[in-house]
């Protein structure tokens, strides 16, 4: 899903996840069956296309135009509500649940200092969706915001100090090739009557995938340096969300929301799209350790496709031969870089070993 808000959630599951599993790399897998993996498939290709194409529809309807200010901001609180809520499910008891917001909230202002700085990224990253789904279809969009993936990669590397496979960075100069060709000539929808804008909403996609990657990696970071829970970190960096966001509502629609009101243009399709915003990454967090690379690309690829078969059908998406080699090319690289290295420790000693017999001999 496009958002931040899925996106960190799923980061900080993965972290999690991975921070409490140190140590036991001896301990069996959880086992899960297929169908469960391709329930969890099958839910976050969806909710990953429904989103982009609901956005969407939101943006271009001949209905009054919402203030996409508000629902970020909006989204925001749900967040931070929901998040409390599974915290206090977390610690058990009333008693425990106090004491951790007293401890990790009231009495740590540096530690909100420090998870304001991806509050304010993402809440760039989530005005810049709406902008750039003002400005683009639907599937052009969803192929041209995964260069989130060579972003991420790149802070990765920088702030992280990881290392990609040559596999990896060959699929994400691929992507990048693969973009190119799809915003050669963009594709366009012939039942959209607004007025767009493609370069805006080009630059709007490059300045949120950049936030992406940023944010994602920096958030990363955080939850890696010490053992606070995930959702407390949540729920710090929620508030300094719900801060930097009504900054941005006051200074961008300020004028207008106090003419026409908060709410002024709101749907059930606009409160569906902050539903899927807020509730979809929550759900996305859950399942994310149930699935790997692999399937979570094929789950890339599929929300695609769908949502340029829904661009078809809703928007008259003209489909162009660049589009189709360039979104073939994304789908690919997605794939590529989600296949698990190959574990060449055992490959070693085993030259090692052969090595040494050879001189033995």
């Amino acid at each position: 899903m496009p958002t931040g808000g899925p996106g960190r959630l799923a980061e900080g599951a993965r972290v999690s996840s991975a921070r409490g599993c140190r140590g036991a790399m001896a301990a069996p897998r959880e086992s899960v069956s297929l169908l469960f993996k391709l329930y969890c498939l099958a839910v976050m290709t969806l909710m990953a296309a429904a989103y982009t194409i609901a956005l969407r529809y939101t943006r271009t309807s001949d209905k009054e135009l919402y203030f996409s200010s508000t629902a970020v901001c909006i989204t925001e609180v749900i967040k931070l509500l929901l998040s409390v809520g599974i915290l206090a499910k977390e610690t058990g008891s009333l008693d425990r649940f106090k004491a951790s917001l007293r401890e990790n909230v009231l009495r740590s202002p540096k530690e909100l200092m420090k998870l304001s700085v991806p509050s304010l990224v993402y809440a760039v990253q989530n005005n810049m969706a709406f902008l750039a789904l003002s400005n683009l279809d639907a599937a052009v969009y969803q192929v041209t915001y995964q260069l989130k993936i060579p972003c991420t990669a790149l802070c990765t590397v920088l702030m992280l100090n990881r290392t990609l496979s040559k596999l990896q960075w060959i699929s994400v100069f691929m992507l990048c090739g693969g973009v190119t060709l799809v915003q050669w000539k963009p594709a366009q929808a012939t039942k959209i009557v607004v007025e767009q804008n493609p370069l805006l909403g080009f630059g709007a996609i490059a300045i949120a995938v950049l936030c992406s990657g940023f944010a994602g990696v920096y958030f990363e970071k955080v939850l890696k340096s010490s053992d606070t829970s995930l959702w407390v970190r949540n729920i710090q960096m929620y508030l300094s969300g719900i801060i930097v966001t009504l900054t941005v509502v006051y200074l961008s629609d300020g004028a207008e929301i106090k003419e026409k009101g908060f709410f002024y243009g709101y749907t059930y399709y606009v409160w569906f799209v902050i539903f899927l915003a807020s509730v979809g990454g929550l759900y996305t967090s859950v399942v994310v350790k149930y699935t790997d690379n692999i399937m979570k690309g094929f789950s890339a690829a599929a929300a695609i496709v769908l949502s340029t078969i829904s661009s078809v059908m809703l928007f008259g998406l003209q489909i162009t031969l660049t589009f189709a080699l360039g979104t073939l090319l994304v789908c690919v690289s997605i794939y590529l870089y989600g296949l698990p290295r190959q574990d060449t420790t055992s490959i070693q000693q085993g030259e090692i070993a052969s090595k040494e017999r050879v001189i033995g001999v």
